[in-house]
Parts: C-alpha cells; sequence; structure tokens
C-alpha cells in the first residue's frame, strides 16, 4: 500500500538535495505536510516559495509558488523517465548553477529506481486511509509539541517515511527521545505510533515503566512504546505521546 506513496516522496527529496544547502542532519531533505492541502512538500527551494508536492488523494505533483499551484503532474501511468523530465522542466528556473538530479544517498527497500518504472496510483481507499494516517499524527504531534513546549518540528524524513520529532530532554543527564508515526516494518506490520528514548545511542530500558493507556511498551529489539494506528483517533494520539514522553521525562 505504501511503496509508490514511499518513492513519489522521493522526487521531493531529490528536489531538496539538487537545490538546497546540505546539512549535516540531513534535514535539507526532510519534507512538510499540509493538513489543509493533504499534500508532502518541501523546503522552499528559492526565496519566492517554490516547492513541489505530493498530493495524496489525487496522486499527483504540484509547482507552487507562495502556496498557489502552477502546474500540477498526474502520476498513474507516468514513467520515471516522464517524471524527473517534468521536475527538470519546471526548476529550471531556480537556479542558474544547479539543474534537479535524481540522486539518493541511502537504499529504498524496493531496489535501484529504473528510467522506465512506472507508477499506479493505489487504490483510492488506501490513499485516503494513509492521507488519514498522516493528519492524526501532524496534528497530534503538533499539539503535543506545543503544550510541552518542546523545541523540535515535525516533519517527514524520506528515508523511512516516518513523520516525527526528536528532542534532548535535560542537561544534567540528557535522553534524547523520538517519537512519532512510522510505517509498516519488521517491528509492526502496520502504521504505527511510536515513542523511545536513547542515551548515548543506547535504547533505555522500558522493562520497569508502567503500563500507558493507549499502547504498549517494547523491550526487545525496539525499546519503546508502540500503538499500531488502526484504532487511534487524534485524542488517543495525543494521549499516548503526553504519557509515553513523560516516562522519559521523569528519569
Amino acid at each position: 500500500m505504501v511503496k509508490m506513496t514511499h518513492l513519489a516522496a522521493q522526487y521531493l527529496a531529490t528536489a531538496g538535495i539538487s537545490f538546497l544547502k546540505k546539512k549535516d542532519d540531513d534535514s535539507h531533505t526532510n519534507l512538510g505536510f499540509d493538513t489543509k492541502k493533504g499534500c508532502l512538500e518541501t523546503w522552499p527551494l528559492n526565496d519566492y516559495g517554490c516547492k513541489i508536492a505530493l498530493d495524496y488523494a489525487q496522486f499527483s505533483l504540484h509547482w507552487s509558488t507562495n502556496g498557489n499551484k502552477r502546474k500540477t503532474l498526474h502520476l498513474d501511468g507516468k514513467s520515471h523517465r516522464e517524471i524527473v523530465k517534468w521536475i527538470k522542466e519546471v526548476t529550471k528556473t531556480l537556479s542558474a548553477s544547479k539543474t534537479y538530479s535524481y540522486k539518493l544517498h541511502y537504499e529504498l527497500p524496493y531496489g535501484k529506481m529504473s528510467d522506465d518504472f512506472v507508477f499506479s496510483k493505489p487504490p483510492q481507499d488506501d490513499l485516503d486511509k494513509m492521507l488519514g494516517y498522516r493528519k492524526i499524527a501532524q496534528l497530534a504531534l503538533e499539539s503535543v509539541v506545543d503544550k510541552m513546549a518542546l523545541s523540535t518540528t515535525i516533519r517527514i524524513w524520506p528515508h523511512h517515511f516516518d513523520t516525527g520529532g526528536y528532542e534532548i530532554i535535560g542537561t544534567s543527564n540528557p535522553i534524547g527521545v523520538g517519537f512519532g508515526m512510522a510505517i509498516p516494518d519488521s517491528i509492526i506490520n502496520d502504521f504505527y505510533m511510536y515513542t523511545s528514548g536513547y542515551k548515548e545511542h543506547d535504547g533505555i530500558d522500558t522493562s520497569v515503566f508502567d503500563t500507558i493507556t493507549y499502547g504498549d511498551w517494547m523491550n526487545g529489539g525496539f525499546k519503546g512504546a508502540v500503538l499500531p494506528m488502526k484504532t487511534v483517533d487524534e485524542a488517543k494520539a495525543i494521549t499516548f505521546f503526553n504519557e509515553s514522553i513523560r516516562k522519559y521525562r521523569k528519569l
């Protein structure tokens, strides 16, 4: 279900790689999510607010300036070669010294992209479901960050395709806490919320943590709290993040 949207998001990531200043944490490649428009979007690619966006419901790419759509490419039936050509065309005025190039510095679980790969639009129910999950995650996470006065921004990271944030908690004994929504993987074969804490890159033992209202603590290869998205609404998501993040804050 997620493969086509995950692959399509890489055109946004590679636009960031092509036109934005490289950052050590790779944040120039990450994506925003507009909950009202239902779109993933790049950072502004120039001073005029030009962006490329991925529209979930339409399964299309938009080229916009200051939030106004200028051009649209529907992805269903389009080859990788055609999409790259379209992006090169719409971005040709962005820079005199830079051009768009589809070059990733990480690997995806689908194999190497070929020029003749053709996109097919997922069933509308699947697109709507994935869009709904993104909206719940984004709104819940933004609410939690605001209420807890955290400094992180909520972004989509195109490699693993998770919506999330990361915060360093404490000063004398700092703990790194990552939290967000992941796509189906080896931990849970479904979209799921997660919160996990780290000390010097090692996962923190959760075996003594009290239970939380929604979700469960895991303490195997992955150490943290998880909550499958199937029955989650925004209120449940907020409760999950509030309770799980506070466990780490109390350490």
